[in-house]
């Protein structure tokens, strides 16, 4: 063991037991190093225990031209970090799918992730130390860095010195006050598809210690969900959310496009967040019910009918015989009936020449085929963009841009990877969590 239970002393600390936090705990342990991880939850897992899909943009240029606005040097590690970042996983025992084709850009896997966590969270316990109901209440740094931090667990404060601390705490997504000062004022009031426990711990204590932060603007990842249906169990994250909306037509308050709904609903989440009231209006015909809806957003998943479900489930949704009807919209939903059939009919005849206004870049499709299915949806959010500034080394560095002794960060306690883009969660926990591991053991340090 590593010390007695009022004192410990680590090579390395990891404050969160995520995607990120577990991978970079279990590859420290493998190396003889000694680790400490410490979750608040009563659980380790994080939002990962939700998720399925290792995966990132297919190739490097790829992901420059979708995330242009990224820190390229990020951006490297995470796409050129995937395939040993899989070959780790499958060492530890863990099924590993054959490739898929994600959001029309990604290549990845589907994973056991029960799986993966659990064999990480054993060779932590079995080489290290693991606590869970325990927060990190501020972290021990000086003019020559970060030496730890003070954890109150449920017997009391502990000490924890370590040659390296490493904040994998989730992001901030679970603070309402966090999303509107960083992301926008109205992100306050979004709905949560992941982990209520990632409420900004990392940031708070990376901040205090003196890191930069970065992504002011880089907005959240998330999808579009029905509004006035309650969204608290992690089952219905997926089966609940409306990825098909780039394939639909979005409407404001005044009734009418705004984005081009064709780049992916996680960028149309971020669309409908900058607008009036953060809500919009999906409309799509019989083909994209059929041929979008019905079908899996990612191969071998299930589909359900979304839209009939939520309908049950007491959403603003309705069913129009022809565009027509689009004038009859319920009063109280507060859009311009006239002007929501109005905007239909132009939108089909924009697309029937060629030019629809905003663009349509990858389904130019006018909406064509009766019955329409018309819903109200909202943003809900997944993970931050926007953290602690690090370096491909998952350093974290001060506003001057040098690392700050001791202290690393990955998953969605750093920042500057992704700016209103997406490249893959889980692959970026993966890849840098791996990163970390390595940086926090220089040779001297292992066995």
């Amino acid at each position: 063991m590593l010390a007695h239970n009022s004192h410990l002393e680590a090579d390395l600390l990891v404050l969160g037991a995520g995607m990120a936090g577990l991978t970079a705990a279990a590859s420290a342990c493998s190396q003889g190093a000694r680790v400490v991880l410490v979750e608040k939850g009563a659980a380790v897992g994080g939002s990962a225990l939700y998720a399925g899909y290792v995966w990132t943009a297919a190739g490097y240029e790829t992901m420059r031209e979708v995330n242009p606005a990224g820190d390229p040097a990020l951006a490297r590690v995470v796409v050129e970090g995937l395939e040993p970042g899989l070959d780790w996983i499958r060492s530890l025992g863990v099924a590993v799918g054959p490739e898929v084709v994600v959001l029309g850009y990604g290549a990845g896997h589907a994973t056991d992730m029960a799986g993966y966590l659990g064999a990480c969270v054993t060779l932590v316990r079995r080489h290290g130390v693991v606590l869970t109901g325990a927060t990190a209440e501020r972290l021990l740094h000086d003019a020559d860095g970060v030496h730890g931090a003070v954890v109150r667990t449920v017997d009391g404060e502990l000490t924890v010195a370590s040659r390296a601390t490493m904040l994998a705490t989730g992001g901030f997504g679970g603070d309402p006050e966090l999303r509107a000062q960083r992301i926008h004022p109205r992100a306050r009031n979004l709905a949560l598809r992941a982990n209520p426990g990632s409420t900004g711990d990392g940031l708070r204590l990376g901040l205090a210690a003196g890191a930069a932060f970065a992504g002011e603007r880089a907005g959240f990842y998330g999808h579009l969900i029905p509004s006035g249906v309650a969204y608290d169990d992690p089952l219905e994250f997926v089966t609940l959310t409306f990825y098909h909306s780039e394939h639909g037509v979005l409407l404001n308050l005044d009734g009418r496009r705004f984005v081009d709904e064709t780049l992916g609903d996680h960028l149309n989440a971020l669309a409908v967040l900058d607008q009036p009231d953060a809500r919009a209006l999906s409309i799509c015909d019989e083909r994209v019910h059929r041929q979008w809806m019905l079908t899996p957003y990612v191969a071998g998943a299930e589909a359900p009918d979304k839209f009939r479900l939520a309908y049950r489930r007491g959403a603003r949704a309705a069913i129009a015989e022809d565009l027509a009807e689009l004038e009859s919209l319920p009063e109280e939903w507060g859009y311009p009936g006239p002007a929501a059939r109005d905007a239909l009919n132009a939108f089909n005849e924009e697309c029937r020449e060629g030019s629809p206004t905003p663009a349509r870049r990858l389904d130019g499709e006018p909406l064509l085929d009766p019955p329409y299915y018309v819903i109200e949806l909202v943003p809900a959010i997944t993970n931050t963009w926007g953290g602690l500034r690090i370096d491909e080394r998952a350093r974290v560095l001060g506003p001057d841009g040098a690392p700050i002794a001791g202290l690393l960060a990955a998953g969605a306690d750093a920042g500057g990877l992704y700016e209103r883009a997406y490249g893959g969660g889980l692959a970026a926990g993966l890849t840098f969590g791996l990163r970390a591991a390595q940086t926090a053991l220089p040779i001297g340090a292992r066995s």
